[in-house]
């Protein structure tokens, strides 16, 4: 029992003694000097801001329709005899060709009854004329017989006129839409043929946004020539066609005159000229297909312009002093591009913008700009 307690007490020696040899060491060791901590301002890359002249190009999309169409209807009656090989759907033609011949038969008969007609009241017509000049007939049987002989001659321009009907023609070069008769079918007056188009003009309706409206010059609806044709901005339309994108010229020739109502756009009118490329080697712009339309748009004059990346939020630029703090600042932004955005007013030419992404920026914050002299 003795020699446990001697040994515990021996234990607690050694372990104060190690204690306190450790605390002489530490307090003989010298502190090391404190540094004081430099705090930086944050570095920033700026912007010097310009003003120039802008040249908006708008934007739109629409679909290719014919300027001209025409629901072809049977004049006459009667049993279509022949058909052009050219009146079938995608079927090219020219101005006056004819597409259609309903039977005749009945009609020339007409003309020739009309014919001898108005050779009989010719006859009688002379006759009571030259009976009235020698007395023998009254003023009132000259002008009955002269009112038959114009009934006759109306009758033979109304049966000429039916003749001609019995030809289906166009005043157009044009293409058959669909075809909606055949050979050996009887038709009556106004009996539905088919449906067919020009060539010569094609027209997209593109829609405008009223912000739109004031960076582009439209011709006015009420200046619309006998033509037609008020010639506008020029437009670069664009599809895809055959597996690559293709680009055809074209120009604004008029405008709808009134806003959606629903939308609340206004309608524009492109014009190309030849879409199917029947008088020029080129790809050819079928009816029907959707394309991007970009339109030259009018100048804008002391505009600044700015990356899109210095835009914080949807209108907020970060601005730097003279004093090389931060000025936050709300701008007016007119237009914007996928590149670029366009202000018209809180922002002035040689005012430096910061360009570098801050995590924190706050009104007042001291930055250093990269480049300058500290």
């Amino acid at each position: 029992m003795l020699r446990k307690i001697v040994r515990i007490l021996i234990g607690s020696l050694i372990l104060a003694f190690a204690v306190g040899v450790t605390l002489v060491l530490t307090n003989m060791k010298s502190t090391p000097p404190k540094k004081e901590r430099a705090e930086l301002d944050p570095l920033v890359e700026v912007i010097v801001l310009e003003n120039m002249t802008a040249s908006f190009e708008i934007h739109s999309q629409g679909t290719v329709r014919p300027k001209t169409e025409t629901i072809l209807s049977a004049e006459v009656s009667g049993t279509i005899v022949s058909i052009s090989p050219k009146f079938v759907a995608g079927g090219i033609f020219k101005s006056g060709e004819m597409l259609m011949r309903i039977d005749p038969t009945n009609y020339e008969v007409a003309l020739e009854q009309a014919d001898a007609l108005v050779s009989q009241r010719t006859i009688e017509y002379e006759g009571a004329r030259k009976l009235r000049s020698q007395g023998y007939r009254a003023e009132s049987e000259l002008a009955s017989a002269t009112a038959v002989l114009a009934a006759a001659k109306a009758g033979r321009v109304r049966a000429q006129r039916n003749l001609e009907r019995t030809s289906i023609r166009l005043p157009y070069e044009g293409m058959v839409r669909a075809k909606e008769t055949d050979l050996g079918q009887f038709v009556s007056t106004g009996t539905r043929l088919g449906v067919v188009f020009a060539t010569d003009y094609a027209e997209i309706r593109l829609p405008l946004t009223d912000m739109d409206l004031a960076y582009v010059d439209l011709p006015d609806a009420a200046k619309i020539t006998d033509s037609g044709i008020s010639k506008g901005p020029p437009v670069l339309l664009s599809a895809t066609r055959k597996g690559r994108q293709v680009e055809w010229a074209a120009n604004i020739v008029r405008t709808e005159g009134v806003v959606d109502e629903k939308s609340r756009v206004t309608y524009a009118v492109a014009r190309v000229t030849d879409p199917y490329q029947l008088h020029a080697d080129g790809i050819s712009l079928p009816v029907g297909t959707f394309v991007t339309a970009a339109i030259q748009g009018a100048l804008a004059e002391n505009i600044v312009r700015v990356p899109r990346g210095v835009v914080r939020g949807t209108d907020e630029l970060l601005f730097v002093n003279a004093d090389n703090e931060l000025v936050i600042r709300n701008v007016d932004i007119v237009r914007s591009d996928r590149d670029y955005v366009y202000i018209s007013a809180g922002a002035e030419p040689g005012e430096k913008v910061v360009s570098t992404v801050l995590e924190s920026a706050i009104d007042g914050l001291k930055v250093r700009i990269n480049g300058a002299n500290d």
